[in-house]
């Protein structure tokens, strides 16, 4: 497994699972041309563009590159890498037939492709005896039962209060939250964010 500090976009679901066979960083979709209405994803990549640095990963076709323009356009040009698969004819497994274009999709290259491409773009690979990306432990499932952001009473509101406080998208499942939140920040930051919208919410009570 190929450790790498930046988080990497990819289009849909199934590039996403053949990536993360290959490296161990957060990998974010943009759900096809879905990206260009969902203003709260957007506020998200650039989040982890300016936080760790965003890696473009889309297919080699007409769409993928609608796509990666328009995350071009909308993404500060020093924070983000272009990593770029090359043109393979052929289908995937799942499909019964080609793409329009009849390329190979991101989900259909093999893994020295896609390490090619990453190294390519300039993809900083992490050392497996190297310092972890940000200080401090990673967040569990557990912890979000703690802190009250996860499986309790009122949960689903503090989650969206304290998404809204960080500036993330207020509406991400459990397992999608904790997922950006290791990606941007430690348990001991994410303690002291909740503590401080508990301490808040008292204050507007008095």
């Amino acid at each position: 497994m190929l450790r790498i500090k930046e988080a990497i976009v990819v289009e849909g679901r199934y590039d996403k699972n053949t990536l993360s066979q290959l490296v161990d960083t957060i990998i974010v979709e943009t759900a096809g041309f879905g990206v260009f209405k969902n203003s709260e994803k957007l506020v998200l990549f650039r989040r982890l563009a300016a936080e760790r640095g965003l890696i473009i990963l889309t297919d080699p076709d007409g769409a993928g590159f609608v796509i990666r323009n328009f995350l071009k356009g909308s993404i500060p040009p020093e924070q983000v890498k272009h990593a770029y698969v090359p043109d393979i004819l052929g289908k995937e497994r799942r499909k019964r037939t080609p793409g329009k274009e009849g390329k190979l999709g991101v989900e259909g290259m093999r893994p020295h492709i896609l390490e090619q491409a990453l190294r390519r773009a300039g993809a900083t690979f992490l050392e497996e005896d190297a310092p972890p990306v940000r200080p401090g432990r990673p967040i569990t499932k557990a912890d979000l039962v703690m802190l009250g952001l996860s499986g309790g009473e009122g949960s689903a509101a503090r989650r969206q209060a304290l998404m809204g406080r960080l500036s993330l998208p207020t509406h991400l499942s459990p397992n999608a939250m904790l997922e950006v939140l290791n990606a941007l920040f430690s348990y001991e930051e994410l303690a002291d964010a909740v503590q401080d919208l508990v301490s808040e919410k008292k204050d507007g009570e008095n």
